[in-house]
């Protein structure tokens, strides 16, 4: 029986970690993502060197069609939820391989939090 009851505490707090990255502060994520807007850009449809990150919560991985992804991109099949998205934007060319991006990631889990919390207003 306690076993049951600590399995079952652990999925609560992974699914309140889960919840805790989606709601960080948008206003402070703005700001973190000025270190991305050197290569991705919030606006619908501007793709710079690396793909427009508007409407990326939901979207699936390599999806927008005029943008050169590479094959280590194009090989990943997930959606990018903000449990992946904070998994990716930890250690990108860790979590995939081979892929152009070459920033070295978020380290803070509050900048990952809150860099997320503004990539889900971009609609």
């Amino acid at each position: 029986m306690l076993h049951k009851i600590a399995i079952a505490g652990t999925i609560v707090l992974l699914g309140l970690t889960g919840m805790a990255r989606a709601e960080g502060d948008a206003a402070a994520g703005k700001i973190v993502f000025n270190k991305c807007a050197i290569c991705h850009s919030p606006l619908q449809g501007v793709n710079k060197i690396g793909p427009s990150q508007f409407g990326i919560i939901g979207r699936h991985s390599a999806a927008i069609p005029n943008f050169a992804y590479s094959e280590a991109m194009k090989a990943t099949n997930w959606d990018w939820t903000p449990e992946q998205l904070d998994k990716y934007l930890t250690e990108p060319r860790v979590v995939v391989p081979g892929t152009k991006m070459i920033f070295p990631g978020l380290k803070e889990e509050a900048d990952r939090a809150n860099v997320i919390a503004y990539l889900d207003t971009l609609k």
